[in-house]
């Protein structure tokens, strides 16, 4: 067996040869450059254009060396690059001198000095529009909005960006021949002047003409048509079709959608479209398993059938089991044939909760009726009847509920898995009475909303509130534990234990409340592509009237890692309102919308 002497031996000689080995790769990386590049004369924007243009070609450089015949070559093409490079900033005369110096064996410097004179000043111009699209308010905007005027300095970069989103917007707006049919920089070197000439021909609109839709015999034309981000007759754009791709990925039935204009076979500007489909498997079973510190462990299984009948409706069952709450539910849905996100549901399922606060089962049918309102925006109608029995506290109850509400949400949020800036709210009413036949009367108000802030230097600030009221016929201990209010955990005050912070009886337990006031505050801060770092405040509690209204505080740090399916949040979080502040772990998976 080898001596422990020689494993020493083998271990120094290791870290010896790995100590060389660094320090010869750093000395390598710090080796002064073979040819170094030095302009000066020139301000930020166009000393940065005549560097881009300066860049040393390949092979002018090899091992560490200078090709001597290359790099007399390149100084004698410096002139006229630094020229062509300055003309784009209106410098058309401008003095240019190389001075290439041997600062020592193997290291070469190339002064560049540059006088760049004075600049070429607009004396004229002309952007005139032609044809039928030239009284368009976007075009005219545009044109009279163009950054060169008279007077001004000749920018050749302004200059062309300025035509070319002429142009562009000619074509987002449906004149899809626009072109110039004059684009002129007319330059005077003698007077150093410019005239600037433009006119653009935007020739006939176009329009969407009929829709082909093929490939998906499975699903019932009208259903396919609620899709189309485009009607006949529409002004042809190229957004309009973007939408319309975007809808039917994101409706998760296609494996693959071609759009498939025909311009060629416009019939007065109207332009075909072919849409070819391919769709996806429409039954699909989906196991998931998972762990946050609000539920545990938890395991779930999915079923989907996408296209019930061959008519387009959705069945779903789902099976979700954690330590803490158990669901099993259905829904069938009928999608509106005439708007896209618009529908009828049909839920039914059982669900049970088992925390230190209270136990509850529960078995619910529920009818909604959601329609969209506008981009990012939806409205609904729904009646819940459901049978509840409860343990909270020392009492045992069970209550029957014919629940009718409504509910409205706006979503302004583009990017649900990492968004940079956004917001989002929620409000429903919902309520009873005995004349419904219900055990129980009651009037309640809910309200959540936040909202997301980009700041300098990629950090973000995340702002979210949540509150509800009630108004009740009936004592508290009459109101079933699901329509109660209760605080802490992941998504509520962190630092405190899922739903453990209300109102407490008489003997000091929690009960739940008929308020609700939360809020959250946090500051994070991106880190390469995939992780960032925040710090939060949170403060809330339920409580029964204001005058009882007691905050829970947390603070804390915590880690993020972003996925395709959301952030995994680490946050560690310090109930900073206690007499005894402890600390506690939170993890969780989503922004939690």
């Amino acid at each position: 067996m080898p001596s422990t002497t020689f494993y020493k031996k083998s271990f120094a000689t290791a870290c010896i040869a790995t100590l060389i080995c660094c320090w010869l790769l750093a000395g390598r990386g710090l080796a002064a450059e073979p040819l170094r590049l030095k302009i000066e004369g020139l301000d930020e924007d166009a000393q940065a254009n005549v560097e881009a243009a300066l860049t040393l070609p390949p092979g002018l450089v090899k091992n560490g060396s200078v090709d001597q015949r290359w790099l007399e070559r390149f100084v004698r093409q410096v002139p006229d690059k630094v020229r062509q490079a300055l003309e784009a900033f209106g410098f058309y005369a401008a003095e240019v001198h190389t001075d290439l110096t041997t600062l020592k064996e193997n290291e070469q410097l190339l002064t560049v000095t540059i006088k760049p004179g004075p600049p070429v000043r607009v004396e004229r111009v002309q952007v005139t529009l032609e044809g039928p699209g030239a009284q368009r308010k976007s075009l005219v905007r545009l044109r009279d909005s163009f950054p060169l005027q008279a007077g001004g300095v000749l920018r050749q970069d302004q200059y062309e960006k300025a035509k070319k989103g002429l142009q562009d917007q000619a074509v987002a707006i449906g004149y899809l021949d626009a072109a110039y049919r004059l684009h002129e920089i007319r330059v005077d070197l003698v007077r150093n002047t410019a005239d600037v000439l433009l006119a653009l021909e935007t020739g006939p609109r176009y329009y969407f003409g009929e829709v082909r839709l093929t490939g998906a015999d499975n699903y019932p034309e009208p259903f396919l048509r609620r899709y189309l981000g485009f009607a006949k007759g529409d002004v042809y754009t190229q957004s309009r079709l973007g939408q319309t791709q975007l809808n039917y990925l994101d409706s998760d039935r296609f494996r693959e959608i071609r759009l498939l204009p025909d311009r060629p076979a416009a019939v007065d500007e109207h332009i075909p479209v072919e849409i070819a489909l391919e769709p996806s498997a429409s039954k699909r079973l989906r196991p998931g398993v998972g762990y946050g510190t609000d539920t545990g462990a938890r395991v779930s299984l999915k079923f989907e059938n996408l296209n019930v009948f061959e008519r387009g409706h959705e069945l779903h069952l789902e099976m979700n089991v954690s330590e803490v709450r158990q669901i099993l539910g259905a829904a069938y849905i009928w999608p509106d044939l005439k708007r896209l996100h618009s529908f009828t549901a049909l839920r039914a399922g059982l669900e049970q909760e088992d925390v230190d606060a209270f136990k509850t089962r529960k078995v619910y049918t529920e009818i909604e009726r959601a329609r969209t309102l506008g981009r990012g925006k939806r409205g609904s109608v729904y009646t819940q009847v459901f049978y509840e029995d409860f343990d909270v506290a020392d009492e045992k109850d069970g209550v029957f509920m014919i629940m009718p509400g409504v509910r409205f949400s706006h979503r302004g949020y583009r990017n649900l898995v990492r968004p940079r800036k956004g917001y989002q709210y929620k409000l429903e009413l919902r309520g009873s009475d005995q004349w419904l036949g219900s055990d129980v009367g009651l009037l309640q108000l809910l309200a959540a909303g936040n909202f997301m802030v980009p700041l300098p230097w990629r950090f973000t600030i995340f702002v979210r509130g949540e509150g509800a009221g009630t108004l009740q016929d009936d004592t508290l201990q009459d109101i079933p534990v699901s329509l109660r209010f209760f605080a802490g955990g992941d998504q509520s005050v962190r630092g405190y234990a899922y739903k453990s912070l209300g109102p407490e009886d008489d003997e000091g337990e929690v009960i739940g409340g008929k308020h609700l006031l939360v809020g959250s505050i946090e500051l994070e801060r991106a880190i390469g592509e995939n992780w960032g770092v925040a710090a939060f405040y949170d403060v809330g509690n339920a409580f029964n009237s204001l005058s009882d209204f007691e905050a829970a505080e947390g603070v804390g740090l915590g880690g993020r890692y972003y996925t395709p399916i959301g952030p995994v949040k680490f946050d560690i979080a310090r109930d900073i309102s206690e007499p005894d502040p402890g600390y506690r772990l939170h993890l969780s998976i989503g922004f939690g919308w």
